[in-house]
């Protein structure tokens, strides 16, 4: 369950790194493979500042996993934008995914990608293992 506060929030996130990728980390009550709740939200700073690619820096990755580990939570969801491309993994993405119990969730800018009846962005999930994805329905609760 995706909190749609969180989800705002991300959203929020894409928009204002734009014309760059944006990331971060969601922490959650246990892995989202697991069935777990994402519960904080954790910008993060894109090291590689590109429109085409991300890079948690190094010191937020740092950062953003103590705090989530003092709150006995786990990383429930990894998070990137894509500024004119589907909320799809690319090949790219694929292979830097390093938690594969974590869901990895892609908010897209792209104007043809946005919901045709309300404009929201696409935020949509997928579990990558083993370099295969496959997507993840996600569920809105209130709260965040």
């Amino acid at each position: 369950m995706l909190p749609v506060a969180i989800r705002d929030a991300l959203v929020a996130h894409a928009r204002a790194e734009h014309p760059n990728e944006a990331c971060g980390v969601i922490g959650g009550t246990s892995p989202a493979a697991d069935g777990g709740t994402a519960t904080r939200w954790h910008p993060t700073r894109n090291r590689a500042a590109s429109p085409l690619r991300y890079e948690i820096h190094p010191d937020d990755l740092l950062r953003v996993m103590l705090e989530i580990d003092d709150a006995g939570e786990v990383p429930w969801g990894i998070v990137h934008s894509h500024v004119r491309s589907p909320a799809r993994p690319s090949p790219t993405d694929v292979g830097l995914a390093h938690y594969p119990d974590s869901l990895y969730l892609i908010v897209s800018l792209a104007v043809d990608e946005a919901d045709p009846a309300t404009g929201a962005e696409s935020v949509r999930a997928w579990r990558i293992v083993d370099g295969s994805s496959f997507e993840v329905a996600l569920e809105a609760a209130p709260g965040g």
